[in-house]
C-alpha cells in the first residue's frame, strides 16, 4: 500500500507556448515526482476533455481551474489515502470525475496525476519507469518500438498548406536506436537542403518539428521525402519506409473530402491512398478517412492489406469503446496510442491490450503540444510499442523522448525480474 502525502500542481507551458499541466505527487512521506502532460492540436471529437479557463488570459486556454481541481477536490479525495496499485488509484480518479469524458475534473488534471503516482511508485518499488509500465501489462519483455520521425507537415500542424499532416521517415535497415537517429539526421539535413534549393526557403518548422516548405499539393509532399531520402544516399523501401499521417477529418466537409484543390468521395480517396502505396514504399496511413466515416474504414483497410497499417487514431481515440467497434468492423489493423486521449494510465491499458487481443500493431505517440518530459519513450519500451510517434528531431521537447530512448539503450533493457506495484 502506497499513502498519498503531497499533491501539487503548476501551470506551465508547452511546446507551442500554450499552458498545460504539471503535477507533483508524495508517497509515503518522502518519495517525490512531478510529471508534466501534453495537448493536441489535431484532436479527434471521442477525446477525452481537457479543461481550459475559457477566459480571456491565454485566449481562453489557461489550465488555472485545472491547476485548482488538483489541489481542491483531487487533493481533497485522495490525500493520506492508501492505494494498492496503480488501478486503484486510477479508479478513484475515475469515479471522483464522474463523467464519462473527463470533463467534470479535466483529463489533463487527471492524467497528469495518474501518471505521477506512477512515477512514484516505479521509484518507490526502486525500477526503471519503463520496466513499472511493462508490470502493468504483465509484459516480462520490453522491447525498443521502431521510429516513425517528422519529416515534412502541413494539415494542423503547418496552418494548412497542404491538406495531409505528416509524412514521416522509417529506418528499416538499423539496428538500434542510436543508428536509426543518426539516420533521420542525415536525410533531415538533405530535407533543409532540398527545401532551401527548390522553394527557397528557410527550413521553417511545423508543431511537431517537420519541414513545411509551400508545397503545391500531398503528392508533391510526398515526392519530395523520397528526393530527400535518395540524396542522403539511401535507398528507399530498403533503408528507408515512409509513414503517412492523413487526418482526413479536418479536411472533411459536406460529405466529401477536400484533398488539396480537389474534392473527392471517400472512394475516390481511398484510390488515391491506395495510388500512393504502389508509388512509394508506405507502410502505414493514419486516418485516411473522417474518424466518423465508419462505413468506408473497412474498405481502405481492405484495399491496403498487405502493403500498408491503416492506422487509427481520431477514430479511435484510444477509446475502448471505439476500439472494440473497430476491432469488429475490421476498420484498421494497428492503434496509434495517446494517453491523454483516454485520461488515466489504467484506460489506455485497457485499450492497449484490446488492440493487442484483435491482432493489432500499436505505435505509442506523442501529441503536437508536448512538454520536456519524457515519461511517452517509457512507455514505448515497457509495452513493447511497435511503433513510437514523437516528432522530428529539431525541438527539445521531442529530443527528450529520443534522448531517453538512447539511455535506455545504453543501459540496457533489462528482462523483468517479479516485481509487484509495491516492491
Amino acid at each position: 500500500m502506497s499513502r498519498i502525502t503531497r499533491l501539487d500542481a503548476l501551470e506551465i507551458l508547452d511546446s507551442r507556448g500554450r499552458p498545460t499541466l504539471e503535477v507533483t505527487l508524495g508517497l509515503d512521506g518522502h518519495v517525490l515526482e512531478t510529471v508534466s502532460v501534453p495537448s493536441g492540436a489535431s484532436t479527434g471529437k471521442a477525446e477525452a476533455k481537457e479543461l481550459r479557463d475559457r477566459e480571456r488570459r491565454y485566449r481562453g486556454l489557461g489550465t488555472k481551474k485545472a491547476v485548482a481541481n488538483v489541489y481542491g477536490p483531487i487533493a481533497a479525495s485522495l490525500l493520506d489515502q492508501d492505494f494498492s496499485d496503480q488501478n486503484s488509484f486510477d479508479l478513484a480518479l475515475i469515479e471522483l470525475d464522474g463523467t464519462p469524458d473527463k470533463s467534470g475534473l479535466g483529463a489533463n488534471a487527471i492524467l497528469a496525476t495518474s501518471l505521477a503516482f506512477a512515477r512514484a511508485t516505479a521509484r518507490i518499488c526502486g525500477v526503471e519507469l519503463y520496466e513499472y509500465f511493462a508490470t502493468l501489462i504483465g509484459n516480462q519483455e520490453p522491447a525498443f518500438p521502431q521510429l516513425t520521425v517528422n519529416l515534412f507537415s502541413g494539415g494542423k500542424h503547418a496552418f494548412g498548406q497542404v491538406a495531409i499532416q505528416d509524412v514521416l521517415v522509417v529506418p528499416q535497415s538499423t539496428a538500434t536506436i542510436a543508428d536509426s537517429l543518426a539516420m533521420v539526421y542525415e536525410i533531415y539535413q538533405s530535407a533543409a537542403d532540398l527545401v532551401f534549393r527548390k522553394y527557397n526557403s528557410r527550413p521553417l518548422t511545423a508543431d511537431e518539428g517537420g519541414l513545411a516548405p509551400p508545397f503545391r499539393n500531398s503528392l508533391e509532399m510526398l515526392e519530395n521525402a523520397a528526393e530527400a531520402i535518395q540524396a542522403a544516399g539511401f535507398v528507399l523501401g530498403r533503408d528507408v519506409a515512409l509513414a503517412v499521417d492523413v487526418a482526413a477529418s479536418h479536411f472533411f466537409r459536406g460529405g466529401n473530402y477536400h484533398l488539396d484543390s480537389k474534392e473527392e468521395t471517400a472512394e475516390g480517396l481511398i484510390e488515391i491512398i491506395d495510388r500512393w502505396t504502389k508509388e512509394f514504399p508506405i507502410i502505414s496511413v493514419e486516418d485516411g478517412l473522417a474518424e466518423d466515416d465508419w462505413d468506408h474504414w473497412s474498405k481502405l483497410r481492405k484495399r491496403l492489406e498487405g502493403s500498408a497499417l491503416t492506422l487509427a487514431d481520431d477514430l479511435t481515440c484510444t477509446n475502448p469503446e471505439r476500439i472494440r467497434r473497430a476491432i469488429e468492423l475490421k476498420a484498421a489493423d494497428a492503434l496509434l496510442l495517446k494517453v491523454n486521449q483516454i485520461g488515466t494510465l489504467t484506460e489506455a491499458k485497457e485499450a492497449y491490450l484490446l488492440a493487442r487481443k484483435g491482432g493489432w500493431r500499436i505505435s505509442i505517440s506523442a501529441r503536437s503540444g508536448e512538454t520536456e518530459d519524457n515519461w511517452l519513450a517509457d512507455l514505448a519500451v515497457g509495452w513493447a510499442g511497435d511503433f513510437i510517434k514523437v516528432g522530428s528531431i529539431t525541438q527539445s521537447e521531442r529530443l527528450a523522448k529520443y534522448n531517453r530512448l538512447l539511455r535506455i539503450e545504453r543501459d540496457g533493457v533489462r528482462k523483468l525480474r517479479p516485481v509487484t506495484e509495491n516492491g
